[in-house]
C-alpha cells in the first residue's frame, strides 16, 4: 500500500493532472463503481469492484485509484513477485473518461514508480490478444511481448533501464481564474 500520491506530473488531454492514490475510506466507492464501455467487457469486468475484491482477498495485488484532477476516473493495481518482477494489472478507466489520455498517464506513472524501486528487475503486464487498443497502448509505452502467456493473455515487459516515451503532456502551469499564471508575479 502507498501512503501518499504517486504523481509523475502528467495530465490528461483536458489539462487535469493524473495521479494514483491508495484506495481508502474516502474513495473506495467511486473506484468500485468505475465501469468500462460495454464493448470492453470481454477484456475487463463490468465494475472495478472485482479488482478491489482481488486485492482485499489475495495478499498479492495492491489497488490504486486513478484520479484526473480531484475525480476518481479509474483503477489500476500492481504486484511484486519474489524474483523482483513487478506487475501492472486491473487497469480500468471509466467509460465517461476514456479517450483523454488518462490510461496512458496512469500506466506511465505506475511503471515509473515501480521501476524506481531498488528491487525492480522488470515491469510486466498482460493483455488479451484480441485487445488491440491495449496492445497499441502498451507497445507505444515500450512494453515488449515476451513470447509467454499468462492464462490466455500475452505477457509484455518493460525493462527497468528503459523509460516509456513522454507521449503524455506534462501539466501546464496552474492558472488563476483571470487566466494569469499562478502564483502572480510580484507587482
Amino acid at each position: 500500500m502507498i501512503d501518499n500520491v504517486i504523481d509523475l506530473g502528467l495530465c490528461d488531454t483536458t489539462g487535469r493532472p493524473v495521479t494514483l492514490h491508495g484506495v481508502d475510506d474516502h474513495n473506495w466507492r467511486a473506484v468500485a463503481d468505475t465501469a468500462p464501455r460495454d464493448d470492453q467487457r470481454d477484456h475487463v469486468p463490468a465494475l472495478a469492484a472485482r479488482y478491489l475484491l482481488l486485492s482485499l482477498r489475495e495478499d498479492v495485488w495492491h489497488s490504486l485509484a486513478v484520479l484526473a484532477g480531484d475525480e476518481v476516473t479509474g483503477h489500476v493495481m500492481w504486484a511484486r513477485e519474489d524474483d523482483g518482477t513487478h506487475w501492472i494489472g486491473g487497469m480500468l478507466i471509466d467509460a465517461a473518461h476514456q479517450g483523454t489520455g488518462i490510461g496512458r498517464a496512469a500506466v506511465r506513472t505506475l511503471a515509473a514508480w515501480l521501476t524506481d524501486k531498488d528491487d525492480c528487475r522488470a515491469v510486466r503486464l498482460s493483455y488479451h490478444p484480441d485487445n488491440t487498443p491495449a496492445r497499441a497502448l502498451y507497445e507505444s509505452l515500450g512494453f515488449v511481448p515476451t513470447g509467454t502467456f499468462e492464462d490466455d493473455e500475452i505477457v509484455a515487459e518493460l525493462d527497468p533501464t528503459r523509460t516509456a516515451p513522454r507521449t503524455t503532456a506534462p501539466c501546464p502551469p496552474p492558472r488563476c481564474e483571470d487566466g494569469d499564471t499562478y502564483p502572480h508575479p510580484a507587482r
